[in-house]
């Protein structure tokens, strides 16, 4: 039976990290099973689940100290299960842009979360507008829509919550 750790860290991007992050759960007889790495100003991030027995798994644990001063990283570890199928449930995709402003990750946040709706994976990002160079926002998400909401409705809500706050948006079925 496996077990599973996430393992999330910090630090001063360069390369190579990903490279020893790897090596080191392979050293340990682990798997990644899932992951997200990204570069936000200049410092690397990244979030990996685990699987292995669970002496594979305490061994990997005991060797993240050592790993962190070696790399200069901030390692942070939690053992945790694999995810047990949602009930029904289903998967939409959210685009969100806008001028970039304060509050629009919170406003649909919670305009979700006050619906019961589960956000399952969310990243933004800024650029400026061609020709004019203004600050722009944009924000991908899937979120996780429970079978008794009607789609047709929460169309509807969320574009008037969109219009109201001058975002365009597009909310659709993730297509498998």
């Amino acid at each position: 039976m496996n077990n599973y750790l996430v393992i999330s860290a910090i630090g001063a991007d360069r390369p190579g990290i990903v490279n020893a992050l790897s090596s080191n759960i392979l050293e340990h007889n682990c798997n990644i099973v899932d992951s997200r790495m990204t570069v936000l100003g200049g410092e690397f991030a990244i979030i990996i689940m685990i699987s292995g027995s669970w002496d594979k798994i305490a061994k990997l644990e005991g060797s993240l100290p050592s790993l962190e001063n070696k790399l200069g990283l901030t390692i942070i570890s939690k053992r945790t299960e694999q995810r047990g199928k949602p009930g029904k449930m289903l998967p939409y995709l959210v685009e969100v842009i806008s001028m970039d402003h304060e509050g629009i990750v919170y406003n649909v946040a919670e305009f979700f979360s006050s619906r019961q709706i589960n956000i399952e994976d969310l990243s933004t990002g800024s650029y400026s507008a061609a020709h004019t160079g203004t600050p722009m926002f944009n924000m991908n998400m899937i979120i996780s829509i429970p079978a008794e909401i009607q789609i047709g409705e929460l169309r509807e809500q969320f574009t008037e919550f969109c219009d109201a706050l001058n975002l365009d948006a597009v909310m659709e079925p993730v297509k498998a």
